[in-house]
């Protein structure tokens, strides 16, 4: 029995408990990967889980080195608090761009330019006509004949 043991026994308080005791261990966040989604979601779920992680833990860290410094009434103990206090902010910050970097990510796809400026063929003359004649046959649901469409019209619909 520890000495520290004795006298809380003597005076009437619970016992020390021992380093591992004093650790509330937190089973970390499963990574649960979804199949289905793309690889964009799965590291946006691993990446929150893992700053969610940091933030605790730093949380836990701060009401530690706070009750330290309470305790001590060292300079240096509420130096590294402050630290801390910081590098959970900080933590969050960068929890809160991630939103924003998925939120640009999806909709990168939607404001995409679909223009196409310069089309080239590469292929012969009769390969153009066939394909232009093919094109022709159905365009917009509807068919028309060649006459009623010049190439012009034909090409952009193409690109």
């Amino acid at each position: 029995m520890s000495l520290e043991n004795k006298v809380n026994e003597i005076l009437g308080l619970e016992p020390a408990k021992t380093p591992e005791e004093k650790k509330e261990f937190k089973a970390p966040v499963p990574r649960k990967e979804d199949e289905k989604s793309p690889d964009v979601d799965n590291d946006y779920k691993y990446s929150r889980e893992n700053y969610y992680n940091l933030i605790e833990r730093g949380q836990e860290a701060i009401d530690g080195i706070l009750e330290v410094a309470r305790e001590g009434q060292h300079p240096r103990a509420y130096e590294v608090a402050g630290a801390l206090i910081k590098n959970v902010a900080d933590t969050v910050d960068k929890l809160q761009d991630l939103q924003k970097k998925l939120k640009d990510l999806k909709q990168l796809p939607k404001t995409a330019n679909n223009n196409i400026k310069n089309a080239l063929f590469v292929g012969s003359t009769a390969e153009l006509q066939k394909m232009l004649k093919a094109k022709d046959e159905v365009i917009e649901g509807e068919v028309k004949s060649s006459e009623e469409t010049d190439i012009s019209d034909k090409w952009f619909s193409l690109c």
